[in-house]
């Protein structure tokens, strides 16, 4: 048996067998794993509030050979989203970043630039301010990932699209200029695009201290979902739950 102890990220909890819980955990050394807080429906001493999704947490666990499930032990509490005040927006935020990395990682692979980033959003993930963290998210993940598009050219015609609307499809990959849009393509602003490049260059903390309501970079947002939700080959529902605030 090898015994671990590190850091990770709740994603998800499941009821497993009578008083035992599945979870779900994005680690930072062996990435996302799966494991069994035994009798934890019954006794809150070893685990309190730590598994609570988004949880950011010191864990203890093991593994068995050929098992495919880890033995969780007890959960230090490093930071608790529910240390801040909760509401909707907040929740289903919070949600939208557990189900990305949920069904964009596969399980054993270490992505230390996506546990970094998921911890710098965290920070930044506050009631009334959950809009800018999202946008940041969605497309510091697609760029992670390999699923971010080159925004500046027509992947059609090659025309410098720099300072200009681009175009894009949710069924196809790069951007387009106008003459070379797509069917059902859907236009992205001269200023979102400006601003997915504050974003590449940015930090999230630094963008947190500018006002972003809903209605800003609402273009962006959805591009940035839609390229996921592209290459993720379904539907997120916590984005769904996003768009009806």
């Amino acid at each position: 048996m090898n015994q671990r102890v590190g850091e990770a990220i709740v994603l998800r909890v499941w009821p497993f067998h009578e008083a035992d819980l599945l979870v779900s955990l994005f680690t930072r050394e062996q990435g996302r794993v799966k494991g069994v807080a035994r009798h934890a429906m019954r006794s809150r001493r070893r685990f309190g509030g730590a598994l609570e999704p988004m949880t950011y947490v010191r864990a203890s666990y093991a593994e068995k050979p050929k098992q495919e499930l880890v033995r969780l032990d007890a959960f230090e509490i490093l930071s608790s989203p529910l240390s801040r005040p909760v509401d909707y927006a907040r929740t289903a935020a919070l949600q939208f970043l557990a189900e990305v990395v949920e069904e964009a990682l596969p399980e054993g692979a270490p992505e230390d630039a996506v546990f970094r980033l998921v911890l710098a959003v965290l920070d930044e993930m506050q009631v009334g301010k959950v809009w800018m963290p999202v946008t940041y998210f969605a497309l510091w993940m697609s760029r992670l990932m390999g699923w971010m598009p080159e925004l500046g050219h027509c992947v059609v015609c090659g025309l410098d699209l720099r300072g200009g609307t681009v175009w894009y499809s949710a069924t196809s990959d790069g951007v387009t200029c106008g003459d070379d849009r797509r069917s059902g393509s859907v236009a992205l602003s001269a200023e979102s695009v400006a601003t997915a490049q504050r974003i590449f260059r940015g930090t999230v903390k630094g963008l947190a201290e500018e006002d972003w309501p809903k209605t800003r970079g609402a273009d962006l947002r959805r591009f940035a979902v839609e390229t996921l939700e592209r290459h993720l080959e379904r539907r997120l529902v916590s984005a769904r739950a996003l768009a009806r605030i």
